[in-house]
């Protein structure tokens, strides 16, 4: 691992994540790119009656943000123990999601990591976020968090999936984030009545999966659930895992409002770190 990726808008949860990434540069000697975006001052925002500055201007606020970034990139470094970590600092002006999707491929980084607020009702269907866009798309796997993470006890990694055959992709990424943490995978199959199959053919298919892409140091579980977010989340509870996986899929549009996205409604609901890594179909 050589580049992690830290989008930053300065919230507690952004915090966790830097932080995160920090303890598993220490690890790694991978390099922090630490990225703030700008999103700049509202078109038609300003008025004569608003109070702002005759002579006030977009490109001034906008300039000011710009620094202000700068400055409290600068604060959030100070405030934390960097010794021998490398961490280059970044403040674009602009779409934070378009940012964040250009620096993965430009820096060709090799994780994620971003804070997760999570969301729920209303606002999750209709205001959604940038954390979600990137774990849909992203080119990298990615680690959400809630809260703070200690990578040196990440002991038990739930990797919930159907368990098929474009998923290779997405284990062979795991398998390495396993290695690294010394971790125990434990290899999650949710069954539901409305998407029902028998232990017997489950329990084939994984079989046949951890052979071909010789997964070691796993359990299998095979839980039943009304949902499947719903069992992902409970399963991980029950046995106290301190990490969830999931494949996601980079639908969009009508197919991606149809289908709904697992992974997403696991970042948004989960309270544990939730690595996601997207499917090459």
């Amino acid at each position: 691992m050589n580049k992690i990726l830290v989008p930053t808008d300065f919230s507690k949860e952004a915090g966790f994540a830097f932080d995160a990434a920090v303890n598993l540069a220490g690890k790694t000697g991978a390099q922090i790119l630490l990225l703030h975006v700008v999103e700049g001052f509202p078109a038609g925002s300003f008025s004569t009656q608003g109070g702002v500055p005759d002579n006030f201007t977009e490109e001034a606020f906008t300039l000011q943000l710009i620094k202000k970034g700068k400055q409290d990139l600068a604060k959030l470094m100070a405030n934390r123990n960097l010794n021998g970590i490398k961490v280059a600092t970044n403040v674009q002006l602009g779409n934070p999601y378009h940012h964040i999707a250009r620096d993965i491929v430009d820096n060709e980084a090799d994780l994620v990591i971003m804070g997760s607020r999570g969301a729920s009702g209303y606002e999750e269907v209709l205001i959604g976020s940038n954390t979600e866009r990137v774990v849909r798309h992203s080119k990298c796997p990615v680690i959400t968090v809630k809260q703070p993470v200690d990578f040196n006890q990440i002991n038990d990694v739930v990797f919930a999936a159907d368990f098929i055959k474009n998923e290779g992709h997405v284990i062979d990424n795991l398998k390495k984030l396993q290695h690294l943490l010394d971790a125990k995978l434990h290899l999650l199959k949710v069954d539901t009545p409305y998407n029902f199959e028998s232990s017997r053919s489950i329990n084939g298919r994984i079989k046949e999966f951890v052979q071909e892409h010789r997964v070691e140091n796993y359990t299998v579980e095979i839980y039943n659930e009304a949902t499947e977010e719903d069992g992902i989340i409970y399963y991980s509870e029950d046995i106290d895992a301190d990490m969830i996986a999931l494949a996601t899929h980079g639908r969009t549009g009508l197919r991606h409002l149809l289908s709904g996205s697992i992974a997403e409604d696991v970042v948004n609901h989960a309270q544990r770190p939730v690595w996601t890594c997207t499917v090459k179909d």
